[in-house]
């Protein structure tokens, strides 16, 4: 395992004014609230930042703007995904080209009918290698694309530039485990994501790291910290006090969530969410935060 592939490394929200444009100063402080709750790295563009409702021209706007704000404060990510090779080894060039440590790439898809079989996978991920940028493979329900463990060791060992995996398909944890232990060496940075709500099982199976939301990343870390210190009572504790509300995230607010969290706490003006997604029902909202307040995170007062 590579010591530099663990830790958090949550996923930033692409804060939207209300008439739906981009808020580029909102992006701004989203980035400095996700440093100040301990991120050890950031990935933008991801689905998590509505990747799929934003435009070619403002994904090269937002790009520029996170790291060029960051600066090198953390690990910056930026996903590139693409049904075409030529536009992701394209994005990929130009994260590499702005600074950039790492791109993160699903399978190639296009609905639920363009799906890439193993060798165009394979070939897909070796043209983004070539681009020489660390890749975190993303092995997500979204896709339909099946990676399996043979597959992914086989990427890992003879794609250099293919270092970290985000394992949150169903039974993750097992696949951690077949995953770090078939693929050894070349199995750099094994991540749980899934908004954390495998993550205790994952760590459990050798994950070194998780990507979740931005949403509550200084009380999940504690979490990841207790467990590589060995303190396993103390990481399930951890894990038991914010279990509910990944709970609640996942399964019924989405990227949502960590938006409604970051306006209740003055750090974004506006938690829209581009059409066709639909605003949080108040029902919905009303219980995040009240599932947050007790734990008292950084988020719901960072910007008051």
């Amino acid at each position: 395992m590579n010591p530099m592939y663990q830790g958090i490394w949550p996923v930033a929200p692409t804060p939207f004014n209300p008439d739906g444009t981009l808020d580029l100063d909102g992006m701004k402080r989203v980035l400095d609230c996700l440093i100040d709750q301990g991120a050890d790295g950031i990935c933008i563009l991801a689905n998590f930042s509505e990747q799929f409702l934003i435009s070619d021209a403002e994904r090269e706007i937002l790009t520029r703007l996170c790291l060029e704000h960051v600066a090198g404060r953390v690990k910056m990510i930026v996903t590139v995904s693409h049904f075409a090779t030529q536009i992701a080894v394209e994005r990929t060039q130009l994260a590499k080209d702005l600074g950039a440590d790492a791109v993160m790439i699903m399978p190639p898809y296009h609905g639920a009918t363009l799906r890439g079989n193993p060798t165009q996978t394979y070939e897909q991920f070796s043209a983004v290698g070539a681009v020489g940028i660390p890749i975190m493979i993303q092995d997500a329900p979204m896709s339909g694309v099946d990676l399996p463990v043979p597959l992914l060791v086989k990427m890992a060992r003879e794609i250099e530039m293919v270092k970290l995996f985000k394992i949150e398909c169903p039974f993750a944890a097992n696949k951690l485990r077949a995953l770090i232990a078939e693929g050894g060496d070349a199995i750099e940075g094994p991540f749980d994501g899934e908004e954390g709500i495998t993550l205790l099982a994952d760590l459990d199976a050798g994950a070194t790291g998780a990507m979740t939301s931005g949403m509550i990343v200084d009380q999940i870390k504690p979490v990841i910290e207790l467990h590589r210190a060995g303190d396993m009572l103390g990481a399930t504790a951890a894990y038991g006090r914010v279990a509910m509300a990944i709970n609640h995230e996942n399964r019924q607010c989405l990227w949502r969530s960590c938006k409604a969290a970051m306006v209740e706490g003055g750090v974004i003006k506006s938690e829209f969410c581009r059409h066709p997604m639909e605003p949080l029902h108040p029902d919905t909202r009303s219980r995040l935060i009240n599932l947050l307040q007790p734990l008292d995170p950084l988020v719901l007062k960072w910007g008051k």
